[in-house]
């Protein structure tokens, strides 16, 4: 049994074993042996895993060998230019031991999270309950409902570039304390984030070792929900200027109704915002221009009626976009979407 010990974390405790073997087999270069058989094994070595997750639990102390990674670059696909570096993707590998520990942090975090409501109410992505598909199933009904009442809505899709790799240390250690993480489990945060390494491989090449100063670590277990920490403050940025929004991780969804006859409430997305791009500058995030997207949504009519008004705010709405996996069009149909599975399905069989 493990669990920490401190009064801002709600004890939660559960089997070391079953938390054990539901661990993904993955093996790193760092690991001194193959996870499957160190698997196969546990019984023989038990104790000893549990008395070193307790002590770094009861300690505040992550492993200095937990903290070094591997990062090996990944064509994103197969008939891509190899000598062009930006068609690679950095797949980064973490020590076994060290995302087990993890997963048994993320469980308790989970808990008080989810005791304390501490996740905005409209937030998706590495959440249970909330996933890509509950968000989309949000903000779809709204569109259906604004459509039968023959309105015209407006969606922005703004993205983050490299959202994870900025990640403040310092203002991140700050939500922590803000959300009542204190004492031996924000010292183990603390601890978490600092003074990690990573070293790219390639074949039998490596790189000397590179000092991690920002970001959440990649290829780990509790950067996302650090991610999701971290965004907290924007929800309040947002609600100032009364626009509908959903965040799914680093993707934020702005939509407003607008009746056909008035156009007037079109100007509030996008004057405030000016205001998410001074907070993100602020936090060290960036917006991603080249995924910022427009979609004008509604009976035909009521778009044309809008145009005008979104090229004079120098918008230039797309007639489909693609959010969160999912080809939304000005129509509300998804045939392109269907189209595009049955391609995708046909090629695979």
């Amino acid at each position: 049994m493990f669990s920490v010990i401190s009064p801002f974390w709600v004890k939660y405790i559960t089997p070391l074993y079953k938390v054990f073997s539901s661990a993904r087999p993955t093996t790193c270069v760092l690991d001194p042996i193959a996870t499957r058989f160190f698997k196969q094994f546990y019984d023989s070595f038990k104790d000893e895993v549990l008395t070193m997750m307790n002590c770094s639990l009861q300690t505040g102390v992550f492993p200095a060998a937990f903290k070094r990674a591997v990062v090996r670059p990944l064509l994103k696909k197969s008939n891509l230019e190899f000598n062009e570096l930006n068609n690679y993707r950095p797949l980064s590998n973490l020590p076994f031991l060290s995302k087990f520990l993890e997963k048994l942090v993320l469980i308790q975090l989970n808990d008080f999270i989810n005791t304390h409501n501490v996740f905005e109410k409209i937030q998706s992505g590495f959440r249970v309950n909330h996933s890509t598909e509950t968000a989309l199933l949000e903000i779809l009904n709204d569109f259906r409902v604004n459509y039968d009442k023959r309105k015209v809505a407006v969606l922005a899709l703004l993205d983050l570039s490299a959202a994870f790799d900025t990640v403040d240390h310092s203002i991140l250690l700050t939500r922590l304390k803000q959300i009542c993480l204190s004492g031996a489990v924000h010292q183990w945060f603390t601890s978490y984030l600092t003074d990690r390494t990573f070293m790219v491989s390639l074949d039998t090449c490596s790189s000397r070792l590179h000092g991690i100063t920002c970001g959440v670590p990649q290829g780990s277990i509790l950067g996302p929900v650090l991610l999701n920490l971290y965004m907290l403050p924007l929800g309040s940025v947002i609600r100032r200027h009364g626009v509908n929004f959903h965040s799914c991780a680093d993707n934020t969804q702005l939509y407003i109704s607008v009746s056909p006859d008035d156009t007037r409430p079109v100007d509030t997305p996008f004057n405030f915002i000016f205001d998410i791009k001074t907070w993100k500058a602020e936090n060290f995030l960036q917006l991603n221009q080249d995924k910022t997207e427009v979609l004008v949504i509604g009976p035909e009519a009521q778009r044309e009626k809008l145009l005008p008004k979104l090229q004079s705010l120098s918008l230039n709405p797309s007639s489909q976009v693609k959010n969160l996996g999912v080809i939304f069009y000005s129509e509300l149909t998804f045939i392109h979407h269907i189209k595009k599975i049955t391609k995708i399905g046909f090629y695979h069989l």
